[in-house]
């Protein structure tokens, strides 16, 4: 028994320092995954105690009480209940606030009653301190008949002395701990009536088998069995909750008045309090948000974008060396454009994946995430999500992959389903490089009262298109989703701390380790697809083809640069993929665009700013040279000699590139995080239709 590992449950209402405690304790031995059905994170960590016992702890999501209301609650509800087949506590940990204590002790009670053994670890002492509190621990103790350790996880204090009392805690006969209340006087004959047939089941394991055992309970014939307790004794599952916390918050208030002295109503204001008047305030809370999201905006593209160029340069550096090495043979092609480019689009996200998530648990740990959710709650409400729908939305203007991973921490099901949904049509920096050529094409660089620039305008104006209809699209799709779960928005505000450079770190590792071993699969099965319909086509016509460019270099040998240029667009109009162009011209022609554009529209899918290289190889330019880029651009014609980059179809490719769907990425990371490719289908369909929708109104009302 000495040598088995020990496996622990982290438990606690949000806020009460749970992560800090498990960050504490595991340091850097932690991996992040997720509960078996659900998409909400499961943290395990691994640490020693004494005789070198190894201990696993699971830091279960935060909950208030063992009535459960959203989706992360239920998992750490299950746990609880023993309901979870892949994970048994012999053990929990029961984190506590001690500045709020009176709140923490009904899910303390619930546990304890539970009859699991449990150890309480008391947080947030020198805020308790600071609030004129004081705990009686030992007094604490004896009323509860659990340990109860002091704690600082932010400065490493009672670490060792709590590790010291699990150690000595014995878990290898029946618990016998002691009782909080008479949970069996709340039901008498249906909780006799189950312990008759369930004999290892305690009474209030009973109370929430009767609430909840189609939940709890697999077997259909034990489901049925409760069912006819249930009707058998007319339990009444709303009076029984309630006559409970009632008796529980009697009983609490005799233990907080016995060992908890409070200063009265008239104390002073906290730091916190007087900072909240501000943060808070109906005019100056606003303008402070949006300045702070302006901040986290630009410094994602600030601080990323030097890693980013670094890993392009080093991938074009990498594949530039190893064409010169390689022979010139299809699996060379394959390597260098088909895996290595998929490889590259993997990687060049990590930077702002990393980024966003580290300065989003930066503010998560100061405790103003909270509040950026309280202010912007009523704005979103009214489109069918809620204020904590904002983050994932604020940073898909950086890039929508990091954005929907961001979503995870809105737990009513269908809001955050919408988040999802909508959040891709945030205008993210892959748009940009689309959004600029095309601005400089057919926007005259014009200022307006000497500062305004109307091609910045334009800029402008695409990107609140997309703000305006993610908000559009939200309020129509909340009428078709058909997720009956009730929407809370309860928020407490945490106080005001300093934040922790090692959790940030910790978590942006995870984040980005996630990215590339999860999506990153999925991103490079679609990569290598597009390199063979880019590569490849039907027949001999690419052989032809290569080979009356061979004899032409032969021919003149001073233009091969050129010639192998334009074979290269040859090639590409004689693929699957430049067929495919064709094919859809027809399609899109009513927009304005010709089989080129429709060629750039299929292989940007990969990456919406493939769109430019696209356009750079099939009008025989170099990438680099942008003006003569443009110059081939302008002077692009139709068959009938008609201009292609017009105000009209322009207009219509930028309004396009604005709602389309044109990244696997996002459709990679939308079926992870959904379990299904039913949303990312319906995902693809809807924001392709919107963008054809709006593209032909846009084109037509111009032309």
């Amino acid at each position: 028994m000495i040598n088995t590992t020990l496996h622990i449950a982290l438990v606690g209402n949000p806020n009460s320092g749970k992560s800090s405690l498990f960050n504490a304790l595991t340091g850097l031995n932690q991996q992040v995954g997720n509960f078996p059905g659900v998409t909400v994170d499961k943290k395990t960590g691994g640490f020693l105690l004494e005789a070198k016992r190894e201990v696993n702890l699971i830091d279960l999501p935060g909950t208030y009480s063992l009535y459960p209301r959203r989706t992360d609650e239920w998992v750490a509800y299950k746990v609880l209940m023993g309901a979870d087949p892949d994970l048994k506590a012999d053990l929990i940990i029961l984190v506590a606030d001690a500045s709020n204590l009176k709140r923490n002790l009904l899910f303390c009670s619930q546990i304890i009653d539970l009859k699991i053994p449990v150890v309480m670890a008391l947080t947030m002492n020198d805020l308790a301190a600071k609030k004129d509190i004081q705990i009686d621990i030992g007094g604490l103790e004896a009323d509860l008949g659990i340990p109860v350790v002091a704690v600082n996880p932010r400065k490493n204090k009672g670490l060792a002395e709590l590790k010291k009392v699990i150690a000595k805690m014995q878990f290898d006969t029946a618990y016998k701990g002691r009782q909080f209340m008479d949970t069996a006087k709340l039901a008498p004959a249906a909780i006799a009536e189950m312990q008759t047939c369930f004999p290892q089941m305690v009474e209030y394991a009973a109370i929430h088998q009767l609430i909840n055992h189609e939940e709890l309970l697999a077997t259909r014939p034990h489901n049925e069995l409760i069912n006819s307790i249930v009707k058998r004794n007319q339990f009444n599952t709303t009076k029984t909750q309630a006559e409970e916390i009632m008796q529980r918050y009697t009983r609490i208030r005799q233990i907080m008045q016995q060992n908890v002295v409070e200063t009265g109503p008239l104390e002073k204001k906290l730091f916190t309090e007087k900072l909240d008047n501000l943060l808070l305030h109906r005019t100056w809370g606003y303008i402070i948000l949006l300045t702070v999201l302006f901040l986290l905006f630009q410094s994602i593209f600030w601080l990323a974008k030097y890693p980013m160029d670094g890993i392009e340069w080093g991938f074009a550096q990498f594949a530039g060396w190893l064409s010169t090495v390689l022979p010139n043979t299809w699996w060379s092609d394959l390597t260098i454009n088909g895996f290595l480019a998929g490889l590259s689009g993997i990687l060049v996200f990590v930077p702002q994946i990393m980024i966003l998530f580290g300065l989003i648990t930066l503010l998560e740990d100061t405790g103003y995430m909270a509040r950026i959710s309280f202010l912007s709650d009523k704005l979103m409400r009214k489109v069918g999500l809620n204020g904590k729908s904002v983050m994932p939305m604020i940073s898909s203007f950086a890039c929508a992959v990091p954005a929907i991973m961001s979503a995870r921490n809105i737990e009513n099901k269908k809001e955050r389903l919408l988040t999802i949904l909508v959040t891709p049509l945030m205008s993210c920096s892959a748009r940009l490089p689309v959004y600029t050529i095309l601005i400089a094409l057919v926007i005259n660089d014009h200022y307006y009262f000497g500062f305004l620039s109307l091609q910045g305008l334009v800029m402008m104006a695409l990107y609140f298109l997309g703000s305006f209809m993610a908000m559009a699209v939200s309020y129509v799709l909340k009428f078709f989703i058909n997720i009956k779960e009730k929407s809370f928005f309860i928020l407490e505000l945490p106080m005001y701390r300093s934040p922790r450079w090692k959790n940030a770190g910790i978590t942006m590792v995870e984040k980005a380790r996630i990215f590339v071993t999860d999506a990153g699969k999925v991103i490079m099965v679609i990569s290598l697809v597009l390199w063979f319909l880019s590569s490849f086509g039907p027949g001999n016509k690419m052989k032809e083809v290569e080979k009356q460019y061979t004899q032409m270099i032969i021919a003149q040998p001073a233009a091969k640069d050129s010639l192998n240029k334009q074979l290269s667009t040859e090639k590409l109009q004689h693929s699957y993929a430049g067929i495919l162009g064709k094919a859809i011209e027809p399609a899109i022609a009513p927009l304005g665009y010709d089989w080129k554009i429709g060629i750039a529209l299929i292989t940007s899918f990969a990456a919406r700013e493939v769109f430019v290289g696209t356009m750079a190889t099939l009008y025989s330019v170099d990438e680099e040279d942008n003006q003569s880029l443009r110059q081939k651009l302008q002077a692009a014609k139709h068959a009938d000699g008609r201009k292609v980059y017009t105000l009209p179809a322009a207009l219509s490719l930028m309004v396009f590139y604005v709602l389309a769907m044109q990244c696997m990425s996002t459709l990679a990371v939308v079926k992870r995080e959904t379990k299904t490719w039913k949303w990312p289908v319906f995902q693809f369909i809807y924001m392709t239709a919107l963008a054809y929708g709006m593209s032909w109104l846009v084109f037509t009302l111009f032309s």
